[in-house]
């Protein structure tokens, strides 16, 4: 089974926007200064035992920077760079709904100021949802292609403690509920290696595939400098899979994720400097080309064990 007339056996999100769209769209990351609960004492101080002072932030622009600027100049980037025609606004760094309601309407809706956004994507935790901002941000569905992006990274429970994440499945479960009733698009953020066998990596993407999600975002496990995470790996505390081994576990996940669900992401996009390990998710074209032979050599494809 090929996806959105390519040679992909997944369900490619960036190729599922430009078939949507007619053109290639890319996500213009944003940092508005929010904060997470499990960082400012709420939850705790510590923070998931992964994340980096950045919070995930990819690439930055100064949060000393208006939105509207943010925007502007990364859209002028990508124009000049890669001649790109449309976008989304890509609230990445921390937790991008832990705001009053009334701020976080002023933040998103600033993010829409040109003609050429079609979409906004806003990353957050489940724990930081509710009734009103979800009300909030279905309001855009009318105009943009609009997703929360919510951190799951396991659905069990014993996992997300080793990882002080500070919520647990069901936590998530509520939110998901909540998010999809408005006809918002969801996309799980998923991580392997987190201290789980091969099984308990199965068993989570049996059970949020029965959640038929619109979209699913499969990270690898690694340790950046200054992280919890990192002290333990310099401790021998943890290893880290082969790429050979990520790229079939990648793989068997895909396999039982619905073909209607979208691929955000399945390998890193660098190597940043803060990396401590494994150095090898720095090749992303590497890791992306091995995954598409992989599947081809089984003869397999995104969904082949759906609702087996």
């Amino acid at each position: 089974m090929n996806f959105n007339n390519t040679d992909k056996r997944y369900n490619q999100f960036s190729e599922h926007l430009k078939q949507k769209y007619g053109a290639k769209v890319y996500k213009i990351t944003l940092d508005a200064g929010f904060s997470c609960p499990n960082r400012d004492g709420t939850i705790s101080y510590d923070g998931c035992i992964f994340c980096d002072d950045g919070g995930s932030f990819s690439q930055a622009h100064s949060s000393e920077l208006s939105i509207e600027e943010q925007v502007n100049i990364g859209a002028e980037t990508l124009k000049k760079r890669f001649k790109a025609q449309k976008f989304m606004s890509y609230f990445q760094a921390f937790s991008n709904t832990y705001k009053p309601v009334n701020e976080l309407e002023k933040i998103y809706t600033s993010s829409l100021c040109r003609d050429d956004i079609i979409g906004i994507s806003i990353g957050t935790r489940p724990d930081c949802v509710d009734d009103n901002k979800l009300n909030l941000i279905s309001s855009y569905s009318k105009d943009y292609y609009t997703w929360i992006e919510y951190g799951l990274q396991s659905v069990h429970d014993k996992t997300l403690r080793k990882i002080n994440r500070g919520h647990d499945y069901n936590c998530f479960l509520n939110a998901y509920e909540k998010t999809k009733i408005r006809g918002i698009n969801v996309c799980l953020h998923i991580i392997l290696n987190l201290f789980e066998t091969y099984e308990e990596m199965m068993e989570t993407a049996k059970i949020i595939s029965k959640l038929e999600p619109d979209g699913v975002k499969i990270h690898m496990l690694c340790a950046l400098e200054g992280t919890k995470l990192a002290q333990m790996y310099k401790q021998g505390e943890i290893s880290f899979m082969s790429e050979d081994d990520y790229v079939k576990t990648v793989c068997d996940f895909l396999e039982y994720l619905p073909p209607k669900t979208t691929i955000h992401r399945l390998a890193g996009n660098g190597l940043r400097t803060e990396l401590v390990a494994p150095r090898w998710i720095g090749k992303k074209l590497d890791c992306l080309n091995k995954i598409d032979r992989e599947l081809l050599k089984r003869n397999s494809y995104q969904g082949i064990k759906f609702n087996i």
